[in-house]
């Protein structure tokens, strides 16, 4: 069996590229491939085109996921997909940074951590490892359970961006903590949107 590259694009995006799309066809593309990506990763179990999935930004680079889908809503499905992407593109590239976030973080946020569902004590390698079991989770399983284990792990890292070190917090580091509730809230209402059917 043949396995195609994971399609961000339909026809009716590829006609927006060589020339300024209208925000009208920027949108209408953003959740028609938002849809398309997730609908097919759920159409049935293929081990393969999973992992390519999970690795989307890997194989088109953060640059195109953003164009795509960076300028939604958050509470929506394309919004939420960036949302999963850039964390865990964050993880992947900084898993040492990250990693002493959220261990500082984990003992202040119990229930967080036992939702977002990481080994104890976790090292940079559980936490790159997480985000993508909560990748896969979009395209096997439940995606409402894969946006709040997201959700949790956002929560724990805003709370570990404010523990204070041997210096002051540094004030890019509440800015960071600040962004991340304010993902945790988005991801959390995605998941109930979904449920309800309603997340588009």
């Amino acid at each position: 069996m043949r396995h195609h590259k994971p399609a961000l694009t339909d026809p009716g995006a590829l006609e927006l590229q060589g020339r300024q799309p209208d925000p009208w066809e920027s949108a209408e593309a953003a959740y028609r491939t938002a849809e398309a990506v997730v609908g097919r990763g759920r159409a049935g179990a293929d081990p393969e085109l999973t992992r390519r999935l999970i690795g989307l930004v890997d194989e088109v680079g953060l640059s195109v996921v953003a164009e795509l889908w960076s300028r939604r809503p958050a509470r929506s499905l394309p919004g939420a997909l960036w949302r999963l992407y850039l964390l865990d593109q964050w993880v992947q590239r900084q898993p040492e940074e990250v990693g002493r976030a959220f261990t500082d973080g984990a003992g202040h946020a119990e229930v967080y951590r036992v939702i977002a569902g990481v080994a104890e004590p976790p090292s940079p390698q559980d936490l790159c490892a997480l985000t993508r079991q909560i990748l896969a989770g979009v395209f096997e399983g439940d995606l409402g359970v894969a946006l709040e284990r997201a959700a949790a792990f956002c929560q724990v890292m805003a709370v570990g961006l404010t523990q204070p070190g041997g210096d002051d917090i540094p004030g890019e580091r509440v800015r960071q903590a600040a962004r991340m509730r304010g993902t945790a809230d988005d991801l959390q209402a995605c998941a109930r949107l979904w449920r309800q059917g309603d997340l588009h």
